[in-house]
């Protein structure tokens, strides 16, 4: 495991430089799931939950989240996105994506879970490669 880039050596936190960093393409997949009632998935799913579109609006809540994630996580830079990609940023659409699909069926379901938040795959960067069911 390497060092901890965001310390300095006294511990504290600070900006990493990125300014001499090469331009690369980089992509990342991540997922979530959101565990519920048989019955509230079938209200999501035929479009019948009061809120409207479950699923497209937690697309879209995805998304805006992506696109902001360096404003929600500290010391994260901002970065270029051609779609959703690198690993903070596809962790926050799915995290929200899974936080929507929540606020539109709670009134149904205040029981649902949101598990198995995680980082599937990367490809590109410094760090290169990685794939979570060739980790460990």
């Amino acid at each position: 495991m390497s060092a901890l880039t965001h310390l300095s050596s006294a511990g504290e936190a600070h900006m990493v430089d990125v300014s001499n960093k090469a331009e690369t393409k980089r992509v990342a997949k991540a997922q979530g799931a959101v565990v519920m009632a048989p019955e509230t998935l079938r209200l999501a799913l035929v479009g019948e939950a009061k809120k409207g579109d479950v699923f497209g609006v937690a697309r879209i809540a995805g998304i805006m989240a992506a696109k902001r994630t360096h404003e929600l996580i500290p010391l994260c830079h901002p970065l270029p996105l051609s779609q959703i990609g690198v690993e903070m940023e596809a962790l926050t659409a799915v995290s929200v994506a899974c936080l929507t699909i929540y606020d539109m069926l709670k009134a149904v379901d205040r029981g649902m879970r949101i598990e198995d938040v995680g980082l599937v795959e990367k490809s590109g960067g410094a760090s290169g490669d990685w794939r979570r069911d060739q980790a460990r």
